[in-house]
């Protein structure tokens, strides 16, 4: 899936000192408005238990001044699977196997990827392995900082922001060797 929407990240002003008189963390946020475009978003749409997948999103700064510290959320990755019979409430549909090269890991479903000069572009990419099968919505989206103060608006008034329906297929693939060739051949599960 690809997507070329031209969007804007507004950040908000902070506004004074937070609990206790400290400062807040986001009060060196600049209020003004960052143009992004959100040039490719991917993930494959079919997948297979315990066989890794990419999602991979593509973020180019459109605008004239640098974004300061351009951040991605992708909540799905956090979300767990109902299941009653575990104590915990559910287990994650996809392990993360690494966080996204080049951030930093800001909460537990965001990472923060620093100052994103004019005309600019950083392509992140989470690898993930699917450990529960069934139909699952990924979201994603965008910031130009961290602490929610950031807003985006695109001229149409869209976000930096969407989902992916995945179909994790109930039985992993086969995996076998050719012997005459040595090639791994990999056969999709149902």
């Amino acid at each position: 899936m690809r997507h070329g929407a031209l969007v804007s990240l507004t950040v908000l002003a902070a506004g004074g000192a937070g609990c206790g008189g400290e400062e807040r963390q986001d009060a060196a946020e600049p209020g003004r408005t960052y143009d992004v475009e959100v040039v490719e978003v991917s993930f494959p749409a079919r997948q297979h238990l315990a066989r890794p997948a990419t999602l991979r999103i593509r973020v180019r700064n459109a605008g004239d001044e640098a974004i300061p510290d351009l951040a991605v959320t992708v909540d799905s990755f956090a979300t767990q699977a109902e299941d009653p019979g575990l104590a915990s409430g559910g287990r994650p549909v996809w392990i993360v196997d690494g966080p996204p090269a080049g951030g930093a890991g800001a909460y537990t479903n965001t990472s923060a990827f620093g100052r994103l000069g004019p005309a600019q572009a950083r392509t992140i990419e989470w690898r993930v392995t699917p450990v529960r099968a069934g139909t699952h919505t990924i979201r994603w989206r965008v910031a130009a900082g961290l602490a929610g103060r950031a807003q985006a608006r695109a001229p149409g008034g869209g976000r930096p922001e969407g989902a992916f329906t995945v179909r994790v297929a109930q039985r992993a693939g086969r995996v076998s060797v050719d012997g005459a060739t040595g090639a791994v051949v990999r056969e999709p599960g149902r």
